[in-house]
């Protein structure tokens, strides 16, 4: 029986359920029904527009983004698939914010409702630095099917763990 690390703030009932899938070579299966197709965003300019877009619809009025890249040095690793840094600095009696978001490379070929996921937890960065009531309740604005997209991102890590990833490009994910 394999550890579900990425389900374990989630109920026995919702393990066994995931193990049984697992077992059963069925989880992949259950992943390409309810996301057959990876996103076409491969450059960094492209990622910037994505997110930018996004920014414009819901968070108009917050903190300019200065930086929105594919990182190839952000992994499970570091417990994270996005980054957001807030860098201030003065320059002359002004103080210059810039705000970076990076968003793991290996993100590059997965379906498109899962790196929205990443980026819409990211930009609620831009409002709320912890992850609160208020945070979530921001990424469900955003994107209203954030938690189930949060989920499906931990099954197909899930898989990929257990090398039966329904994209075959992700074998690297947890470098």
């Amino acid at each position: 029986m394999q550890t579900l690390k990425y389900l374990s703030g989630y109920s026995p009932d919702i393990q066994r359920q995931v193990q049984q899938l697992l077992e059963g070579g069925k989880l992949a299966d259950v992943l390409l029904r309810r996301h057959p197709t990876v996103h076409e965003i491969r450059s960094d300019k492209a990622l910037y527009d994505y997110t930018q877009g996004i920014k414009n619809q819901f968070l108009r009025q917050s903190s300019p983004l200065s930086k929105v890249i594919f990182d190839d040095k952000i992994s499970m690793s570091h417990h994270a698939l996005g980054l957001h840094s807030y860098v201030s600095r003065v320059q002359g009696n002004k103080i210059k914010a810039k705000n970076e978001i990076r968003i793991s490379s290996r993100l590059k070929r997965v379906p498109e409702s899962l790196l929205r996921m990443v980026v819409v937890h990211e930009l609620a960065h831009l409002k709320e630095k912890d992850h609160n009531k208020a945070f979530y309740k921001l990424c469900t604005y955003m994107e209203p099917d954030y938690h189930q997209f949060e989920f499906d991102l931990r099954l197909l890590l899930t898989c990929i763990d257990a090398n039966q990833s329904p994209y075959s490009n992700l074998t690297n994910l947890f470098d």
